[in-house]
């Protein structure tokens, strides 16, 4: 069904739930990192890695799925090396993102002539299969569904899940203790080191599949540049939604459909300049870390090393 025959209503919040998709995975990733005390503004690197990564594995194996592992796998390893310095090297954690995001765009760009022989963008490959047709058939909200695609069923399960185990298990105290009080936590028998690990890597593993969403789910190829600053916002949308799941999830559908009106302004006769509604979602992020990053709380120990045994 072309998108002409929908309903106008539905194009754009079926737009809102697909531009979000990517924002929410990667946001996720960073309320685990930065739950446990570890400052990751390398997601937008770990986003462009795994959405490279994801066009990679498809094209060499010819099955998405294995596109999305490798995307998941690639995050899992950039977002590794972060954690090596940031827990074990005890680097400056602002300094080794931003390291982590200028490389990750040199690397990619790098791979792009290594594997492919071209400049700027891959070959077309088979995105993730979603039965459109078969959405259509259910009756009342077929039309809706079936513009949606697996990643954002996904995305909103895992929000679902990542509320309940930081709230609700052993693991999410353990987590929430080692972001806070990381001393007590050790003499508690906590490995302050494992779990800070353990959800940094996770991070990784969740912006991957984020970028992934972009070049095999809503695309079939990677671009250069095509994650565009999608990692700060879903670092902005963390920072708005106070390191809650549920918090950052609605800051991430706040941040996407001002990205699906600036793609669909047009088509509602919407008179301001087509420049303006795209730079909604960076003016929101703007706006967003400027008037509400004194009104939330961070982890008391986000950013700051722990050296076992020092008081």
């Amino acid at each position: 069904m072309s998108s002409g025959s929908i309903p106008g209503a539905i194009v754009l919040l079926t737009a809102t739930l697909r531009l979000a998709t990517p924002l929410m995975l990667t946001s996720l990733g960073g309320v685990f990192s930065e739950k446990s005390g570890v400052v990751n503004i390398g997601l937008e690197g770990i986003m462009t890695t795994g959405a490279f990564f994801a066009v990679y594995g498809s094209y060499i194996s010819g099955n998405p799925w294995i596109g999305v592992l490798f995307a998941m796998l690639s995050g899992a390893i950039v977002a590794g090396i972060h954690a090596v310095l940031s827990i074990h090297l005890k680097a400056d954690q602002v300094i080794s993102g931003t390291a982590i995001n200028v490389f990750a765009a040199a690397l990619t760009n790098f791979l792009i002539f290594k594997f492919y022989g071209v400049f700027s963008q891959t070959p077309g490959v088979t995105p993730v299969p979603y039965p459109r047709d078969a959405m259509l058939k259910i009756p009342v909200i077929g039309t809706f569904l079936s513009e949606l695609n697996w990643f954002v069923f996904l995305a909103f399960g895992l929000v679902i899940l990542s509320t309940y185990i930081l709230n609700k298990t052993v693991f999410g105290l353990r987590i929430r203790a080692v972001g806070e009080h990381p001393r007590a936590a050790d003499t508690l028998g906590v490995d302050v080191y494992k779990i800070r690990y353990i959800c940094v890597i996770l991070s990784g593993v969740l912006g991957g599949l984020g970028g992934a969403t972009l070049s095999i789910g809503m695309m079939n190829m990677y671009l250069n540049n095509m994650v565009s600053g999608r990692g700060f916002i879903a670092l902005a949308a963390m920072i708005f939604g106070n390191w809650k799941p549920l918090g950052s999830m609605g800051a991430c559908l706040i941040f996407a459909f001002a990205d699906a009106l600036s793609l669909y302004a047009k088509k509602f006769g919407l008179p301001l300049p087509q420049e303006f509604y795209a730079s909604l979602p960076y003016l929101l992020t703007m706006i967003a870390l400027a008037g509400f990053v004194g009104k939330t709380t961070a982890p008391r120990e986000d950013g700051i090393p722990y050296t076992k045994g020092e008081r």
